[in-house]
């Protein structure tokens, strides 16, 4: 259907699509028989993604995140898996948001979504852009090993020693995958005071 090859690969609500089949007797059962028809991938009640086969084009798992609960950005293992950080291939897509913490279980796989304070938040997020076409918000590498330590519990990190390990044998990050870093970033996040004792010793290995 061409209405719905142009959408492309954004998530659309329920009431764009009711708009854009205004011209049916039944919008509603028109995008009830285009989801069935497998044109359509039902995200969660009311929130749906065009096929790729109908689009054309591959579906970004992190631009779904993005619009699946938000605000939120994706990070954690998947941003760090995204940068080449870690070797591990993520099989949900993890991402922090200012909302409770949830999960959903869709036909594209496990999203997890880890809260956070505000003022943590809105700290060293970036938007990566696709070929032109669309745009998604992840953390910074920085910040996304700073969420790892944020929002893993009864983590204590006190020393640089300690930190080191956690990285390399725990997360098993490369820290040489990038040259520099922007300490900025983890400086932020320590004046949030979110796990400050550990946030410092990640910064005094990064600046070793």
């Amino acid at each position: 259907m061409k209405t719905l090859e142009q959408l492309g690969i954004v998530p659309v609500d329920f009431a764009v699509l009711k708009t854009l089949l205004n011209g049916y007797k039944s919008p509603h059962d028109k995008i009830s028989a285009i989801e069935k028809s497998g044109d359509l991938i039902r995200l969660k009640k009311g929130l749906f993604v065009v096929s790729p086969q109908v689009s054309n084009q591959t579906i970004s798992r992190e631009l779904v995140a993005n619009h699946l609960y938000g605000p939120s950005y994706v990070s954690l293992e998947t941003a760090l898996a995204f940068y080449g950080l870690i070797p591990e291939k993520v099989y949900a897509v993890r991402s922090v948001t200012t909302r409770l913490s949830k999960e959903y279980t869709t036909p594209l796989g496990l999203y997890e979504y880890i809260t956070v304070t505000e003022d943590y938040f809105r700290i060293g997020i970036r938007q990566e852009i696709v070929n032109g076409q669309y745009a998604y918000l992840i953390a910074s590498p920085e910040k996304a090993i700073c969420d790892m330590i944020v929002t893993t519990r009864n983590l204590r990190l006190q020393s640089v020693g300690a930190m080191r390990a956690y990285i390399k044998e725990d997360l098993r990050i490369d820290l040489s995958v990038f040259g520099t870093y922007d300490t900025s970033i983890i400086r932020q996040c320590i004046a949030t005071g979110k796990k400050k004792v550990a946030l410092t010793q990640l910064l005094k290995l990064l600046e070793q």
